[in-house]
């Protein structure tokens, strides 16, 4: 049984980046949210160490709401954006 703290929130669109470096994953994430409505989520899938610091500036900067992040031991990270 999943622990209903443990289950990751629902997503509109989903957007994977793994093996993409700074800059990629943000502009990826640009031209997804273009395509989106506010209040939708979109789920990121990241692999760059890098995100961690940049997803949430870019929701800040933009602003969007960082939902939850996840970070696994294999150095996969799991964002949820809300869009403003």
């Amino acid at each position: 049984m999943v622990d209903s703290s443990d289950a990751l929130p629902a997503s509109d669109k989903e957007l994977d980046t793994s093996g993409l470096f700074c800059p990629e994953p943000i502009m990826m994430m640009h031209n997804a949210v273009r395509d989106m409505s506010p209040g939708q989520v979109l789920k990121v899938t990241a692999t760059d160490p890098a995100t961690t610091r940049d997803v949430p500036k870019f929701c800040q900067f933009l602003g969007h709401e960082l939902v939850d992040h996840r970070s696994l031991e294999d150095g996969s990270h799991f964002y949820f954006i809300r869009l403003g």
